[in-house]
């Protein structure tokens, strides 16, 4: 049986949640994988409101749409960030507050705790047939990072610099998680540039400062990862079990040198020079057969979530194309060896 193929509605939440639930479902998907903005999931709302959970539920089912995840990337980003000006435009307006750094990361790690207890009042309201498909409640996000300026090492940045960031990471992040905890919820960290991990070998440090508490695992999504020069198939096998939710989404990477390299030289999304780029599935750089079947490999059976951006493509066509182009690449793993039956 192949994996449930789902929309990540996190850049379509200047749509309704209904609109999205009728677009969805006719361009190809499964489900929705739900963000914490827009008026897609509201935490505070599924707290605080008896039915809201129901009527999501509700709404989903009208469509016959399923629901597997929850995202809280914006407001986890804020927990281990540096604050600056750019973060109130991402955040609820009760978390950044006055506005004072200290006091923003404190609030966006009390609304990560409200996540947890959110999520698994959904799930806990969810139909008996997607409860049999659930394997886990899980919420995806960001972390912030308080040591992503220092990414590149100059002035020269001492191992006492990184550990400490490390250091901050798991006193701020332990505190949310045993409250995942309580609530049988897990975290999945998309590893990215501006996160404590972006590649295999920090989501592994990240791992260990947590002392590696199986509440918190990743969101693997490859598009982070092949214009850095990371090897996206290994990190599915390094962090196997730790492999919570998948995004696929495609990023397309110069095969000759460009005017802006890696960094992006301050171009933004589109521009023709830039040395990668996001794109639709299928248009880009990232091998999906080796990623299916690496995920295969450690026989992940969660949904695969179409991120879709693409800033040269009309999204509702890009949405149904990339449906489409995951029903084609995904396929169960064997369950017998082939050549067993030469013996026969």
């Amino acid at each position: 049986m192949t994996r449930p193929v789902t929309l990540f509605t996190g850049q379509w939440a200047d749509l309704s949640f209904e609109t999205i639930c009728k677009k969805a479902k006719a361009f190809g998907y499964d489900g929705l994988e739900l963000p914490c903005w827009g008026d897609h999931f509201d935490v505070d709302k599924a707290l605080e409101d008896k039915n809201y959970c129901q009527n999501k539920w509700a709404m989903l089912q009208a469509h016959h749409l399923k629901c597997f995840a929850i995202s809280a990337h914006l407001t986890g980003q804020a927990v281990c960030d540096n604050i600056d000006e750019r973060h109130q435009a991402i955040l609820p307006v009760h978390v950044w507050g006055d506005g004072k750094p200290e006091g923003v990361r404190q609030r966006a790690a009390e609304q990560m705790k409200r996540t947890a207890r959110a999520a698994r009042k959904f799930f806990d309201a969810a139909p008996a047939d997607i409860k049999k498909e659930l394997h886990r409640v899980v919420v995806n996000g960001f972390t912030g990072s308080s040591i992503w300026h220092v990414a590149y090492s100059f002035p020269p940045v001492t191992p006492e610099q990184i550990e400490n960031g490390f250091t901050d990471f798991a006193r701020r992040w332990s505190p949310i998680l045993d409250v995942f905890d309580e609530h049988g919820v897990v975290f999945a960290l998309e590893a990215h540039p501006t996160e404590i991990a972006f590649d295999i070998a920090s989501a592994q440090m990240a791992v260990a400062a947590l002392k590696e508490r199986k509440t918190f695992g990743f969101n693997f999504d490859p598009s982070h990862f092949a214009y850095q020069g990371v090897d996206y198939v290994q990190f599915i096998r390094e962090l196997n079990q730790r492999i919570y939710h998948v995004h696929m989404k495609d990023v397309w990477v110069s095969p000759v040198p460009r005017r802006s390299g890696v960094f992006g030289g301050h171009l933004p999304f589109g521009h023709p020079e830039r040395y990668w780029e996001f794109r639709s599935l299928g248009h880009g750089s990232v091998n999906f057969e080796q990623v299916i079947r690496a995920l295969n490999e450690i026989r992940y059976q969660g949904p695969l979530s179409v991120e879709w951006e693409d800033q040269n493509m009309n999204r509702e066509h890009g949405a149904t194309e990339a449906a489409a182009f995951v029903r084609k690449i995904d396929f169960a793993p064997s369950d017998i060896v082939f050549d067993a039956q030469f013996n026969r």
